[in-house]
């Protein structure tokens, strides 16, 4: 396939290998994009694909797209759900609610995946295994079963030459990107083949279940304070890069439970509590479950939540944490300035002609419009996603984990609201502050920062005897220079001098004029055409060096701007 242009415009000439995927993104961008580049695109489709143009494009249209399109797509469209810097917010909500839903394959595949990763047959490693799936996703499926000794488990199985496919998806995605980086104002304003990059280790870290597995433990562990929550441990021995066993949860979706059955649970209690725990994760551990979609989370019999499916977590260095947890007081307070300031010292400026009255103008209304609607109406995901858009549109390139975290808190008010149609999150975050902030507080002073201080404060102590001598010494022999390169003397002295030779010359020219205007008025013999000789004389000498000036003064300005 190959797009091309007449004349100076761009060529580009893509892989025949990955023909039909250039074919299908270039559908979406007819369909759903604008300007020379979709226009390019139809040129260069048969005309039954000339259908439907952006105006008209409908969201959650766009999401029934991507999930035709397969597990990459769907996978991308759910990355795109927290890049409120490229989309609008219609999108991102049909693209946050994107989930995929697919035919399971054979059971017979089943077992020759588990028997080859597990290296015994499915009977001798299972007492029993349904070979029904409860659930399929795009990337693999899910079985229940019981091992040997009566434990239920939940066997996740990746689905066959799922990673080939995958990685010619990325492979086609990458190149136009880097097609659209160096040929477009989008792709050069969002650096798109790096987002690409990003979307790809993504992926291939999702399809390793191994990496999946310690998740879960790692988040079973991080969340042991919190008992009205569940996550399922793996079962190491019978987890693999292609299978994933854990507990089997016995429950349903959050999005299930009836009107009738709520009444039984403490919906308000449980909202509250995974709020909590998900300020936790963010603000103090800097790793939580970024995928807490409906489907995601189940409630138990036993009344609690569980936590399942940790194939997309965040990450928060911890430089970032404090960060986040102060942009998100700042808006739970109505904060709007302050909002503002948190969220340029998350970003990075990337536009010289950022307008700043303005995105704090934009940000101060994004909070207010938060914090005067009514409980129940009030969305925390939302208002954070509005901000990260806000500081995109404006010039600001956003870090990942603040769009992520918009995305996460979004699913969490949803869960909230089904859980308790009055939860306010804001709340929620004014009551978790103080004491997140001690959390912070003592991981400061850990007993690993405490000995990392330790050891500094111990090198200091040694090398100040020695560096004491030193300065003494230079002190002594009165050699101590303070150099200063701030301003270089040199060009500073040259530019006064020609300063003053400018005004001394313009202050000879004045007295030649003054001089000449005197001797105007007293007669003489000698006269040129009629007027005094000796003023004729001073008057030329005047514009001699009056033009003189002008040229030198108009010659080195334009030297010093070529310089």
């Amino acid at each position: 396939m190959k797009f091309s242009e007449r004349g100076d415009r761009m060529a580009l000439s893509l892989a025949p290998a990955h023909l039909k995927r250039y074919v299908d993104i270039a559908r979406l961008f007819v369909k759903y994009g604008r300007g020379p580049l979709a226009e390019d695109l139809s040129r260069d489709l048969p005309d039954s694909d000339r259908e439907v143009s952006a105006d008209g494009a409908d969201p959650e249209e766009l999401a029934r797209d991507l999930e035709a399109l397969g597990p990459t797509f769907i996978k991308l469209g759910q990355l795109l759900s927290t890049r409120a810097d490229l989309l609008p917010t219609p999108y991102l909500e049909a693209l946050t609610r994107l989930q995929d839903r697919v035919e399971p394959f054979p059971f017979e595949e089943v077992e020759k995946i588990v028997s080859e990763e597990l290296g015994v047959r499915i009977a001798k490693a299972f007492l029993e295994f349904d070979p029904v799936p409860i659930a399929a996703a795009s990337l693999g499926q899910v079985h229940r079963a019981h091992l040997r000794d009566g434990r239920a488990v939940a066997v996740k199985v990746q689905r066959p030459a799922i990673r080939e496919r995958i990685a010619e998806d990325v492979a086609a995605l990458r190149e136009l990107a880097s097609f659209l980086d160096k040929h477009s104002a989008l792709g050069a304003r969002y650096e798109l083949e790096k987002t690409v990059e990003t979307f790809g280790r993504a992926l291939v870290a999702e399809l390793d279940y191994r990496r999946e597995a310690s998740n879960l433990s790692l988040l079973r562990a991080n969340l042991e304070r919190f008992e009205r929550l569940r996550v399922p441990l793996p079962v190491d021995d019978y987890t693999t890069s292609r299978v994933l066993t854990m507990d089997y949860v016995e429950g349903r979706k959050v999005t299930d439970v009836d009107p009738l059955s709520a009444m039984d649970i403490d919906g308000a209690g449980l909202a509250d509590v995974l709020f909590r725990a998900y300020l936790h994760q963010v603000v103090i551990d800097g790793f939580f479950h970024a995928d807490p979609h409906p489907g995601n989370v189940f409630l138990t019999e036993d009344g609690r939540l569980a936590l399942l499916d940790l194939g997309m977590v965040g990450r928060i260095p911890s430089g970032m944490r404090d960060g986040l947890f102060r942009l998100l007081m700042a808006i739970g307070e109505g904060r709007g300035d302050e909002a503002a300031d948190r969220a340029l010292e998350l970003g990075e400026r990337r536009d010289e002609h950022f307008d700043e009255a303005e995105f704090r103008r934009r940000v101060g209304e994004i909070v207010a419009e938060c914090t005067q609607q009514r409980v129940g109406d009030i969305q925390m995901g939302r208002t954070v996603i509005a901000v990260a858009r806000a500081a995109g549109e404006s010039g600001i390139r956003i870090p990942s984990e603040l769009a992520m975290l918009g995305r996460t808190l979004w699913h969490l008010d949803e869960i909230g609201k089904t859980l308790d149609p009055s939860f306010d999150p804001t709340v929620s975050i004014r009551r978790q502050g103080p004491i997140l902030l001690r959390h912070r507080m003592a991981q400061r002073l850990s007993p690993g920062n405490l000995a990392s201080a330790l050891l500094d404060a111990k090198e200091f102590a040694q090398e100040m005897p020695r560096r004491l001598n030193r300065l003494l010494d230079v002190l002594s022999r009165n050699e101590l220079r303070l150099h200063v390169d701030a301003i270089d003397e040199t060009e500073l002295i040259g530019g006064l001098q020609k300063i003053a030779n400018r005004i001394a010359l313009g202050v000879v020219l004045a007295a030649l004029i003054v001089g000449a205007a005197i001797v105007m008025q007293i007669p003489t013999r000698l006269t040129i055409l009629g007027y005094p000789a000796l003023a004729i004389v001073l008057f030329g000498a005047a514009a001699i060096g009056g033009i003189a000036l002008i040229a030198s003064i108009v010659l080195t300005d334009r030297k010093g701007r070529k310089a």
